[in-house]
Formats: C-alpha cells, structure tokens, sequence
C-alpha cells in the first residue's frame, strides 16, 4: 500500500486536478493510504499583525468550503471522496463560489451530506481548530501552496496542469509515478518545463 499525505484548498485549480486524479484512482480500485489535509491560501495574504484566519471570523467565508469538507471527513467519511470531489468540481467547474452555506448545501446534498451535522461542526468551530493545526504542521514544510503531497517526512509541491480523463489506470500510473519520484529522488529540487507544453 502506497501511503502518503495530500494538502487542498478548493480556490486553487491545480490542487483540482491532482485531487481528480487521486478519486479516479482511487475509485478505479487503487491501493493507496492517503491523508487528506486542508491548508488555507489565505493565511498567506493575511494583514501583517492580524490574527490567524482560522480564528478570525471576517475570514470564515473563505474557509466555508475547508471546514465543510473536514466536517465530512472527520463525521461522515463514508461521504468524503464524493464530497471532496463535488467541492472541486462545484468551485472549477461551475463557477460556485463556495462562500455561504446556502452554497455548500446546494453542492453537497445531493450526494447525500448531512447537512444539519455540517451546520453545527461548523459553528462550533471545531473545523477551523483543525485547519490551523494542519497549516502549522506544514509549516515545518515550509509549504507554500497546494497540493502538497508528504512522503516519509518529504514534502513536495506539485503542478500538474490537467484534469484526468475516463481512465483511473492513467490516474493511478500519475499519482504512483510522483509519489516513488519524491521517495525515492530527494536531491531532485527543482523539475520544471520552461514553458506549458501545447
């Protein structure tokens, strides 16, 4: 079994389309132990001085979306992949900006959330506790941005720029081939095309 961690935020588009990939995989059958973990890109921006985000209410509207999710996670995980890909696809592919609650209901009851569990997670704030424990973990990263994948205590931010296709074999082949690449080349730095391929 392939283990391994995966940070999301789902404003950003290239953590959409590895997070794709690893739910076609995984729904393809692939054996992999995988931890799903929120990291915030707006404690990146916040005001220097400001509380963190997590527990400044004027940021939960940008948080609504990561609290949900690891509402689901940690209460209905039998609901999570399904959640977490309709989160994706809601924010990317349907332009739903995933900052009022009318808005999470509207994505995640059809693939039948609890919403009333959701609700009250949420206002407990227990959600954000956890958002802010998993930034400060990944703090001794130093990540930067998502998706992040941590392999055996080696983290590496990825940019992948498509979506998968019909194909969870290709998908599993993708995540397979970066997650030997970070475990098993750690003086590899830096891979990067010059420019998007055509």
């Amino acid at each position: 079994m392939t283990s391994f961690e995966l940070s999301f935020d789902y404003r950003c588009p290239f953590a959409k389309n590895i997070h794709l990939h690893l739910l076609r995989a995984l729904s393809g059958g692939a054996d992999f132990d995988v931890e799903f973990v929120p990291w915030t890109m707006s404690q990146g921006y916040k005001s220097e001085g400001a509380p963190d985000v997590w527990d400044d209410p004027t940021h939960d509207a940008d948080l609504l979306a990561l609290a949900a999710s690891i509402s689901v996670r940690d209460e209905q995980p039998e609901k999570f992949l399904a959640a977490h890909e309709a989160l994706f696809r809601a924010r990317h592919e349907r332009a739903i900006r995933l900052v009022t609650f009318d808005e999470i209901e509207f994505v995640l009851d059809p693939v039948g959330v609890d919403m009333s569990r959701v609700r009250d997670d949420i206002m407990s704030r227990r959600p954000h506790k956890i958002i802010g424990e998993s930034f400060s973990k990944y703090q001794r990263f130093e990540a930067f941005g998502v998706p992040t994948f941590v392999v055996g205590g080696d983290a590496v931010f990825v940019r992948y720029m498509t979506p998968p296709d019909d194909d969870p074999a290709a998908s599993t082949a993708l995540i397979e081939s970066i997650v030997a690449m970070i475990a098993t080349q750690p003086a590899l730095n830096e891979f990067k095309h010059t420019r998007v391929p055509m």
